[in-house]
């Protein structure tokens, strides 16, 4: 570590949890993000203030008027931009050092496939129902842990999946991957601004803490977030002996 890492992030260094070797491994990490708009803005910012050394971000969108209430990676001169590479400068003008991986396109299976190999971490910040479960049964696959959240209105929600631990639920134990979901979308439902916010920084530190190996993940629970009331619920969530994603009959 050089002495402007040393400085940089002296702040977690102090910190016994983490400490050098932890950050080290932060630095040493790749985490890919899937969507670089509400939830995906404060994660990158988060991971790559925090020095994760490499973030690949998703997203076939551009930067539009309607984001700016809440995304905040990006900025009225960035409209019409690609998002990721909005999001790119925007976790560049807080930390130069960081590689970043800009893909202007929808994740599917194959690029999944191609990227999950050399993850450390993957955040779903997608505000899309059948690219949930794609990811998470990539994920999986490639038995790479994932740090789901979504936030629509004034509510949010927030599971980590582990599948290198063979008691633990994947996304698809609790929401049914052929179930008949009715897509709702900011666009159409609207979405209270700081919702994302609060969401989006706690992947970044559920993320963090996986990769630092400290503190104890949220895996087994989907956590949930009334920000009306500024209420939090947990549910505990069991594996589903039948799923189709992550059961031993797969």
């Amino acid at each position: 570590m050089t002495d402007d890492q040393l400085l940089r992030y002296s702040r977690h260094i102090m910190l016994d949890e983490i400490g050098i070797e932890g950050q080290e491994r932060i630095l040493a990490a790749h985490a890919v993000i899937i969507g670089a708009g509400g939830l995906g803005s404060p994660a990158a910012l988060y991971l790559g203030a925090a020095g994760v050394g490499h973030i690949t971000v998703i997203d076939d969108d551009t930067v539009d008027l309607t984001n700016l209430q809440r995304q905040i990676a990006h900025t009225t001169d960035r409209v019409g931009s690609p998002k990721v590479d909005s999001l790119r400068a925007a976790v560049h003008a807080i930390n130069p050092g960081v590689r970043i991986t800009a893909l202007q396109q929808r994740a599917d299976d194959a690029l999944l496939d191609q990227l999950l190999p050399t993850a450390s971490i993957v955040l779903d910040c997608c505000d899309n129902y059948r690219t949930r479960h794609l990811v998470n049964a990539a994920c999986v696959r490639h038995r790479k842990p994932l740090v789901a959240a979504a936030a629509l209105r004034f509510d949010g929600q927030l599971m980590v999946i582990n599948p290198e631990d063979a008691q633990a639920p994947c996304y698809a134990c609790v929401f049914a991957p052929d179930a008949e979901f009715a897509e709702e979308q900011c666009a159409t439902m609207g979405v209270f601004a700081p919702l994302v916010g609060t969401m989006g920084s706690l992947q970044a530190a559920e993320a963090l803490k996986l990769i630092a190996g400290f503190g104890q993940a949220a895996t087994g629970r989907l956590m949930m977030f009334d920000s009306r009331r500024m209420d939090w619920s947990s549910m505990r969530v069991e594996k589903n002996g039948s799923c189709p994603v992550c059961s031993n009959g797969m």
